[in-house]
């Protein structure tokens, strides 16, 4: 059995509804997404999910190649979506979803007004020889990169 590596999970409280927060982070994810966060080999042109349960979340650079960052696992609108996150331990991108991790995404009501967003990364060991130094990227102080940047695109 692989060595279990904690889950990685961060938070933010932002003044949108949940509903908004769902449609931004579905609908709109080049406004948010980590620049440093790229697959493809050329300039990026931009990113998508596919909004099922099976769907592909990807991106694609000018020329129209397209590289799969995951799929869909769960599509609950607006409140919950889960998805794998196919990277190699290290972060190089791998072609299905044998080796990829999974991100968890829940978005609950904050108070009158705002929602509060939630991201895990979870089942990490499924990286091989560099899980541990994913985690170690992705263990540090909320709300991280991601969802710093998603704040700020509310």
């Amino acid at each position: 059995m692989p060595e279990e590596i904690p889950d990685v999970r961060k938070s933010v409280v932002v003044a949108a509804s949940v509903e908004h927060c769902f449609e931004v982070f579905t609908e709109r994810p080049a406004d948010w997404w980590p620049p440093s966060h790229v697959l493809v080999k050329k300039e990026r042109a931009g990113l998508a999910f596919e909004p099922f349960v099976g769907g592909r979340y990807y991106e694609w650079d000018v020329d129209g190649n397209e590289v799969t960052w995951g799929r869909v696992l769960e599509w609950d609108p607006p409140h919950r979506l889960a998805m794998t996150w196919r990277i190699d331990g290290h972060w190089q991108s791998v072609p299905d979803d044998d080796r990829a991790s999974e991100i968890e995404v829940d978005f609950t009501a904050a108070g009158s007004r705002g929602t509060r967003v939630e991201l895990a990364h979870v089942k990490l060991h499924r990286h091989g020889d560099g899980a541990w130094n994913i985690h170690k990227a992705l263990d540090t102080p909320s709300p991280g990169e991601t969802l710093a940047r998603f704040a700020d695109a509310i």
